[in-house]
């Protein structure tokens, strides 16, 4: 029988989108570590990037990476933003609009091939889509994962929240990991 193994999956547009300010990837993983009673054994970072990041942004991807003491030491994997083309309702004008493109099948790949690889025994998934579903139903069900699910309050569509062994409320911990 596989040793307990944690892995976190973050939807970096999520936890920008549904946290009330800035946090801190270190200070969440040192909380997720701690209400998990272990270590977690790997963690990744999904987010969309621009072509030409930023060096900004270049270096934040850096520091994700690194080891502690320095960083959260996370896989960020990163996907190209794609231009889509779109029509106001109102006016009926066309305009360009940036939208993340590959992330959210990036995640459920992730949940998927490591459940089969038995990489994991508990999830911690940090995002609020009900796409994700169908990923998380066949860990847990056909793999026999335990599914966690951190978030914040309103932003955790329904269908996680049914499928999740437990659900983190992010708020309940901001003290400890805003920045």
């Amino acid at each position: 029988m596989m040793r307990n193994r944690t892995i976190w999956i973050a939807d970096a547009a999520y936890l920008m989108k549904a946290a009330p300010d800035k946090f801190d990837y270190m200070k969440l993983k040192q909380e997720l570590e701690q209400i998990n009673n272990a270590q977690i054994d790997d963690s990744f970072y999904l987010n969309s990037t621009y072509p030409n990041g930023s060096e900004q942004q270049e270096s934040f991807h850096a520091w994700l990476k690194s080891a502690p003491p320095k960083g959260p030491k996370m896989r960020v994997k990163l996907y190209t933003m794609k231009t889509m083309r779109a029509r106001c309702p109102d006016c009926g004008c066309e305009f360009d609009r940036e939208v993340q493109k590959g992330v959210d099948v990036g995640i459920a790949t992730l949940i998927v091939k490591l459940a089969a690889q038995n990489r994991y025994s508990r999830l911690i998934l940090s995002a609020g889509d009900g796409d994700f579903e169908d990923a998380i139903a066949f860990a847990k069900e056909n793999m026999h994962k335990e599914i966690w699910i951190a978030g914040f309050d309103g932003t955790i569509s329904a269908d996680l929240q049914s499928y999740s062994d437990r659900v983190i409320w992010l708020e309940n911990a901001w003290e400890k990991i805003k920045k």
